[in-house]
């Protein structure tokens, strides 16, 4: 069969099979069954897209060594704190991250996640570059992150050999789009906000969020934050 066949067949075949679903009760992944036929999996989730902010200029303007090791530093911690607040790390895009949090608490321990990520910008990453005495840089590192939840249509994609989960429903746009917003702050939509646990909404009866108009985007209502959440 030529490569013509091959394609034509492959989407005569997308467009006209049933989709066989099946209910998710854990984070997907290139292990779960799923086929590159119509096969999908469901699963309410909470997604997260932790941004790095600027990295075009960092390439540019700094060592290549130099951003390696920020990228390093940044998705390590990024990744390390999505698993300790029971997320789970389903894609690396460059300079970012993307999550899913399951379960009753997903859009708390999203959250959490986050604050989390800023302390560990604010309070590891920064202090270890600054310590390692770096010869007139003043750079500073600057990120986002975005929140959304949603029901989630988990399907592989790509060919055999080199495929992928593409997880479709808003919350994982709307994540990446937040990210989009000016650094330095977690945002979140109102259907995350609504089902915060109060520790994640307030630190001793003053709330950690605002809210914005998203005029870049659709014009919502959305909540940002400038908190962190420290640990040891």
């Amino acid at each position: 069969m030529g490569l013509k066949d091959e394609l034509t067949t492959f989407c005569h075949d997308v467009f006209h099979s049933k989709w066989e679903t099946t209910e998710g009760r854990k984070v997907p992944d290139e292990d779960s069954k799923l086929t590159l036929k119509n096969t999908a999996i469901t699963i309410e989730g909470t997604v997260l897209y932790a941004d790095l902010d600027g990295s075009t200029a960092m390439v540019d303007g700094y060592k290549n060594w130099f951003a390696a090791e920020i990228y390093k530093t940044y998705l390590y911690c990024c990744a390390r704190i999505i698993a300790a607040q029971d997320g789970v790390v389903t894609a690396y895009d460059g300079d970012r991250v993307m999550a899913v949090f399951i379960g009753d608490s997903k859009n708390t321990n999203a959250v959490k996640a986050a604050l989390k990520i800023k302390w560990a910008v604010d309070q590891i990453i920064m202090p270890k570059l600054k310590a390692r005495g770096y010869a007139n840089c003043n750079f500073d590192l600057k990120h986002v992150t975005g929140i959304d939840t949603c029901s989630l249509f988990v399907a592989k994609t790509g060919a055999r050999g080199a495929n992928d989960l593409v997880w479709v429903g808003r919350a994982a746009n709307y994540a990446a789009k937040l990210t989009s917003m000016p650094s330095s702050y977690t945002y979140i939509t109102a259907s995350v906000y609504n089902k915060l646990a109060d520790e994640a909404k307030f630190t001793n009866g003053k709330s950690m969020w605002e809210t914005v108009k998203w005029d870049k985007f659709n014009n919502d209502t959305i909540y940002r934050s400038s908190w962190h959440w420290s640990f040891v």
